[in-house]
């Protein structure tokens, strides 16, 4: 299509001129012979740029153009002065007021058809920039409605609620960032006797870690008695499936190849009856056990991360637990919270405030732990999510 130029004149001369060889370089023409006929061509026509005289009878060139730019319709013209005041002054106020340009007559024809090309070619690339924009937005839109459906799946992932069981308290936390990311945890009642735990970090954030924490979650579901897998629950047998030989399959099941993910997890199996966990960590922080007596133990052992093709062994602990102990479970971005002056909050700093709270009950202590953290990081983004898992060992006898 051509591109539309209104010339907006007095003169019935500079308007013949104009048109004739604007129409001869390929651009449709329209005229208007004062301001006022002006403003209503501009809104009819819809030109693509506006060759405006300065001094004309009722309102001049400088309150046409003015009132060109006050209007969001049509404020994005752009508009050429064409004047006979060469001043600098009259340059600048017609600037001032929103002119792309100012020709001084009389003018040059290969000037005025340069300086028109030119603002053309700007308005061109500002509409192009603006549909880009537009397209972008549009997607981003989808994208965004995309990412809140993906992390409403990964929430409810999550327990639901704390399982109820005769011998424990459970209380859970989770406080996501704004990306969706990596972090699931899970209590599985293996039988009567045995409670399954397990903490796990994707590594990154997005999309991609999210597609992989679906994954794994799906994998760690327990498959009973019909699953060749290592999977919490039981093998073949109707034995329940070590923590060393779950992490191995899983080692095995997602190489780094495969999504181009590390991952972190601790699991432990829970025997009520013998009141001990068993336990194997995949360099995942390590548990906190909070023993009634004041003292406090980490679960280290373990091996690396997964995915890196079993070149270390899932190491198994076993530990005695006693009524009144407290499990924690956690991932590291309790540690990497930082607030708005830079600061970390830090493994030293999360672990004292755990101590501290020994006493109260688990779903107390992780309440005061979330309400830390949100006022250490006084309003600030979030940079990873933050898991919590507590269990409390009641007295068997009560």
């Amino acid at each position: 299509m051509k591109e539309k130029i209104l010339i907006v004149d007095d003169s019935p001369e500079t308007r013949i001129l104009l048109a004739r060889f604007l129409g001869a370089s390929g651009y449709d023409i329209e005229e208007a012979q004062d301001g006022e006929s002006g403003l209503n061509r501009v809104r009819e026509f819809m030109p693509d740029l506006i060759l405006l005289d300065i001094v004309m009878p009722g309102i001049d060139g400088y309150q046409v153009c003015e009132r060109i730019k006050a209007d969001p319709e049509i404020k994005d013209i752009p508009v050429i002065f064409l004047s006979v005041r060469s001043e600098a002054e009259e340059k600048i106020k017609g600037l001032a007021v929103g002119a792309a340009d100012y020709i001084t007559k009389p003018f040059h024809r290969g000037e005025v058809v340069a300086r028109i090309e030119n603002q053309l070619k700007i308005r061109r690339l500002t509409d192009a920039l603006k549909a880009a924009n537009a397209e972008l937005t549009e997607k981003q839109k989808s994208l965004d409605e995309d990412l809140q459906a993906a992390a409403g799946i990964q929430q409810g992932m999550l327990p639901q609620q704390s399982p109820q069981i005769k011998d424990l308290n459970i209380a859970w936390k989770f406080m996501p960032c704004e990306q969706i990311g990596g972090d699931i945890f899970n209590i599985l009642r293996l039988d009567e006797d045995h409670v399954g735990i397990y903490m796990i970090d994707i590594s990154g954030h997005g999309v991609p870690s999210a597609m992989v924490t679906f994954s794994v979650f799906q994998t760690l579901q327990p498959h009973m008695g019909c699953t060749v897998r290592k999977t919490p629950g039981f093998s073949p047998d109707y034995q329940i499936v070590p923590p060393g030989e779950v992490l191995k399959a899983l080692d095995a099941e997602y190489p780094w190849e495969r999504f181009e993910k590390f991952l972190t997890i601790i699991y432990l199996i829970i025997d009520l009856r013998q009141g001990n966990l068993i336990y194997s960590s995949a360099a995942h922080p390590p548990p906190m056990v909070l023993h009634a007596d004041g003292t406090v133990e980490f679960l280290e052992k373990g091996g690396t991360v997964i995915g890196l093709d079993g070149i270390l062994p899932f190491e198994e602990e076993q530990r005695k637990i006693l009524p009144g102990d407290k499990l924690l479970c956690y991932t590291d971005g309790v540690f990497e919270m930082m607030n708005k002056k830079g600061e970390i909050f830090g493994e030293n700093r999360f672990y004292d405030l755990a101590k501290s709270l020994i006493h109260l009950p688990v779903h107390l202590m992780l309440d005061e732990i979330i309400a830390t953290i949100r006022n250490f990081v006084d309003g600030a983004k979030l940079c990873d999510d933050v898991s919590l898992v507590g269990i409390g060992f009641k007295d068997r006898k009560k």
